[in-house]
């Protein structure tokens, strides 16, 4: 929890609207431990609390009891220099200390650090100087858009954590390269001597001696900088790190040989060897491992790459009565532009003219083209097929469903999983415990055996051995790795956090229509009344229906419109939730609904009780109408079963999972399209607000998943251990769900389930990986079996083994 020394933390509170209101707020904060004085003001809109060592988590949540609400937003900042879980962790705490943070978080796959603080709470500048006190280098932030541009920073490369990666990579790479040449006549002369006495006469003698010293000397504070650069000022402020390690070991190699070399008299003769080739070649392995790692980090963000190079970098804009070619970033809302075929859609827009086939894979997973005409969307970054289309934008730079998925991905990629507690806990204490099992192995060796050389190269093998890098990037990057695959399938985790907990899920709710169903139901069935005919009064209930955009009102309005008939105005329109609706229509008051609407109402729905059984058994939905307070008669609506609904849940069972259904429909219409599926489970004939209740009850004593359209199952979404949204192509922004199928398919629902087992497999995989080398590595090298030379290549090949691991799920498939 983030504390802050300061005796002064200003938060902003929502909600508030009179003196009693501020008088609440403030009798609520003084209550707290530590706080000595709270004052609102009211035109403002915030609260100064003073105190010591103030919680500002504790601080929100006490406004939140009070009725209240504290706001928070997140900044985000690159940060240069980590190199291992160790780092991440320094920063975390530098940020976290800060007053009015609530919480930071860092990503070291990334290298991005994610911070909530109360707005205006703290700024940018801040938290770079944080990042500078913990011993580490804040990112450029990236160019932030002219007044009047739309193109968000986010759109452009320099936003993501993947050109920094490149970056590194090159400079990794460039240095890598440079301390292997150095190294390399080192390594061969010395080894090969080994192999070759020969050799080591005719190249030995004290030329090659002040030779190795300048080959070193070079490899050690040259690319080798770049680990005593950061290594040393973290060790003095007490927080060492894997530089440290490595800036340690190396010198105390290179320091030993130097004294051997220059001072001689000072080291005993039967002690006198030259381990400069150790600290030159540990130095170029450390380098090339960490290039390679770089290497693969760049290829684990590659799907937010992709995103972005979905939007083509020019469009066809219709300007002054001529077409011309512009940028891009340069469109704005209402412009009109032409697509020819085979080309890729510039931004959002609406079509004009035209139809054609348009490719919407690389969005939405789906592979197969949808056909677009006049009235109808297409997104940005789908390829054209064969038809030229005229086109209006809708929506450019930050508003288009590519950004807004790309930042999807890039938040679940920088979220933290609880699985990685652990980690978090271990790597905290990992480096100094190093530290102090290689001054305990380099005592007992000196104590044991009585040689300094033996001693110093022990416990240079444990500095170097140790890696906690693998322990950081085992959680981080199978997060990147298998959120980014699940945006290719149309799948987007919009939390991090959402992968682990679909993992453990026991039970799949799905609400009906719209989601096992089309979502269009169509006018099947219409039976008056005695005392009324088809003709009319099917024109009455349609104009009732004229106020609603439920799906059951469009389709008795298209009924009546294909048939002829007029859809007279009506007045006086009232929605009634999980009843119906009444309205007056030519002088008539009309109300249509549900059976229990027509209870309320004192009518007896029995005359129909046959047509109704049949119509529900065949999986129709029955509607009754009440005109001018008489039951006027009974119709249907039937929303046919997604084609794809029943392999999906198939593939949930085979999985073991337990299948239910929720519905507003009564329970006879529910059964009958849950049989045919194979749902065991319905809960039907529930009202609106009671889905939270039928989501809580069917959870048991597992986690259950709730499946909806993300517009009437906000309420569940939310209150289910995992929501998840069957959304669309042009709407992905489904904030009250943690995940999101784009495709709008239900297949999605295992795909997503088997993806969250496949990362949380691949982490378990990881995370073992990199405690086990640890823990059976490092006694290797305190027992003195392990040259300091195959250390270094030990633990550069660690984190690029857990890397490697987690770049797997980039072949995944459902």
């Amino acid at each position: 929890m983030p504390v802050a020394e300061a005796s002064r933390l200003t938060l902003p509170v929502e909600g508030m609207h009179c003196a009693g209101c501020a008088g609440k707020v403030e009798r609520a904060l003084a209550a707290l431990p530590g706080v000595s004085g709270a004052a609102v003001n009211l035109a403002t809109h915030r609260v100064t609390v003073e105190g010591e060592a103030l919680d500002a988590e504790a601080l929100r949540d006490a406004i939140s009891r009070a009725g209240f609400a504290s706001p928070e937003e997140a900044t985000e900042i690159g940060v240069e220099g980590m190199s291992c879980a160790a780092c991440a962790g320094r920063v975390e705490r530098a940020l976290a200390a800060l007053p009015g943070v609530n919480a930071a978080v860092v990503n070291l796959a990334t290298r991005r650090a994610t911070v909530r603080h109360a707005p205006g709470a703290v700024d940018r500048p801040a938290l770079e100087a944080a990042v500078r006190a913990a011993g580490y280098q804040p990112a450029p932030e990236a160019a932030e858009p002219s007044p009047g541009d739309d193109t968000p920073s986010a759109a452009s490369p320099d936003h993501h954590a993947a050109p920094p990666v490149r970056g590194e990579e090159a400079g990794l790479r460039r240095d890598a390269i440079v301390a292997l040449l150095l190294a390399a006549p080192l390594f061969l002369v010395e080894m090969g001597g080994h192999l070759l006495p020969a050799l080591h006469h005719a190249v030995g003698g004290p030329a090659w001696n002040w030779t190795q010293l300048a080959l070193a000397t070079a490899a050690m504070f040259g690319p080798g900088l770049r680990f005593h650069r950061t290594g040393w000022p973290a060790l003095f402020r007490g927080g060492p790190e894997m530089n440290s390690l490595v800036a340690l070991g190396t010198l105390a190699a290179w320091g030993y040989s130097a004294v051997v070399l220059l001072a001689p008299g000072l080291v005993p003769e039967t002690q006198r060897h030259l381990y400069f080739e150790a600290s030159a070649v540990i130095v170029a392995l450390v380098l090339l491992g960490r290039w390679l790692e770089a290497r693969s980090r760049g290829r684990a963000s590659a799907a937010i790459r992709r995103l972005l190079d979905l939007q083509p970098p020019t469009a066809r804009v219709e300007r002054g009565g001529r077409e011309e070619e512009i940028p891009a970033a340069a469109l704005r809302v209402g412009d009109v532009l032409r697509l020819r075929p085979g080309e890729r859609v510039p931004t959002d827009a609406l079509v004009l003219e035209g139809e054609s086939h348009i490719d919407e894979s690389m969005v939405t997973g789906e592979s197969i083209p949808v056909r677009r005409g006049p009235g109808e969307a297409v997104v940005g970054g789908t390829v054209n097929g064969a038809g030229s289309l005229r086109l209006r934008a809708t929506a450019v730079g930050s508003a288009t469903v590519l950004a807004r998925i790309t930042r999807l991905v890039e938040e679940a990629q920088g979220g933290k999983l609880p699985i990685q507690a652990l980690a978090d806990r271990v790597t905290r204490w990992f480096v100094p415990a190093v530290m102090a099992l290689a001054a305990l192995t380099f005592l007992g060796w000196l104590l044991l055996a009585g040689g300094v050389a033996e001693a110093l190269v022990a416990a240079v093998s444990v500095l170097i051995i140790a890696c906690p890098c693998a322990m950081g990037l085992a959680t981080p990057v199978a997060v990147m790795v298998g959120t980014g695959r699940g945006a290719e399938l149309g799948v987007l985790f919009r939390r991090g956090a959402a992968l682990q907990a679909l993992r453990d899920v026991t039970v799949v709710a799905m609400d009906k229509t719209g989601t096992l169903t089309e979502g269009r139901p169509a006018l099947t069935d219409l039976i008056p009344a005695p005392g009324f005919d088809k003709a009319t009064l099917l024109p009455l209930i349609a104009g009732a229906e004229s106020g609603s955009e439920h799906p059951v009102a469009r389709a008795i309005r298209e009924a009546a419109t294909e048939r002829g008939l007029p859809v007279p105005a009506a007045s006086g329109f009232q929605a009634l939730p999980g009843m119906g609706l009444r309205a007056g229509v030519g002088g008539h008051r009309v109300e249509v609904g549900a059976d229990r609407f027509m209870a309320a109402l004192g009518l007896e729905v029995a005359p129909f009780a046959a047509e109704a059984a049949r119509l529900a058994d065949a999986g129709r939905t029955p509607v009754y109408a009440a005109v001018d307070g008489r039951l006027a008669g009974i119709l249907a609506v039937a929303d046919p079963v997604r084609p794809t609904a029943a392999p999906a849940l198939s593939a949930l069972r085979a999985m073991g999972l337990r299948l239910a259904m929720v519905s507003g429909d009564n329970r006879r219409t529910a059964e009958a399209v849950a049989r045919p599926l194979g749902i065991g489970e319905v809960r039907a004939e529930v009202l609106p607000e009671g889905k939270v209740e039928a989501v809580r009850g069917l959870r048991g004593a597992g986690r259950l998943a709730f499946v909806g359209d993300g517009i009437n199952d906000a309420p569940a979404l939310a209150a289910a251990d995992v929501g998840i949204a069957i959304g669309t192509g042009t709407d992905v922004a489904i904030e009250s769900a943690d995940v999101v199928l784009i495709s709008g398919d239900p297949r999605g629902v295992p795909t997503a389930v088997a993806l969250s087992r496949a990362t949380l497999a691949n982490i378990r995989q990881n995370l073992f990986w990199a405690f086990a080398y640890n823990v059976v590595l490092i006694p290797v090298a305190m027992a003195g079996l392990l040259s300091p030379m195959l250390a270094a290549a030990a633990m550069g090949l660690s984190s690029v083994f857990v890397v490697g691991n987690a770049l797997r799920l980039r072949s995944f498939e459902a």
